[in-house]
């Protein structure tokens, strides 16, 4: 499993130190309060390859009986949360929406993903997803810091995936 700074920003983007985010939900010392808060902290356990909270953070019903990265070849970036429906505290069910940037073989990548949501008792847990899309984002020489974005944000290169 990869380790990050505690004062290191936290992958899941929410411009906090990893120490005063993802790592109490990862070290057992919380529990995510939102469906929201789940998917950050499960992109940044995936991200440092967190087997262990993965596993304990997916619901019973759809958890594989096992996670293996040994042929993962791709460095997960950053979490960009496009819409969340429900899954705040009274809510027993949510949906996030989200792109995941991601290096492989030197080239950038997102994949666009649409997940589900449960609540057990006071726990949420991941459910299941689906992938909407695996895009390559353009290259910054090629769309300039104050062009688009290229993976569809609406944002200049410079405030999104340039940051």
């Amino acid at each position: 499993m990869s380790t990050i700074s505690d004062t290191k920003h936290c992958l899941c983007g929410s411009d906090l130190s990893y120490a005063d985010c993802c790592q109490r939900y990862h070290s057992g010392a919380a529990q995510a309060p939102s469906a929201e808060a789940l998917m950050r902290s499960r992109f940044s356990a995936y991200a440092m390859r967190n087997v262990d909270y993965l596993l304990v953070s997916w619901d019973v019903a759809k958890r594989p009986a096992e996670i293996d990265f040994s042929k993962e070849t791709a460095q997960w970036q950053h979490l960009q949360i496009i819409n969340c429906k429900k899954g705040g505290i009274q809510d027993s069910k949510g949906i996030v929406e989200f792109k995941a940037f991601y290096t492989q073989d030197g080239d950038e990548f997102f994949m666009h993903e649409i997940s589900r949501f449960v609540k057990n008792g006071q726990r949420w847990l991941y459910l299941d997803g689906i992938v909407k899309s695996v895009s390559k984002v353009g290259l910054q020489n090629q769309t300039g810091r104050n062009a688009a974005c290229a993976c569809g944000s609406g944002l200049k290169f410079k405030r999104c995936c340039g940051k």
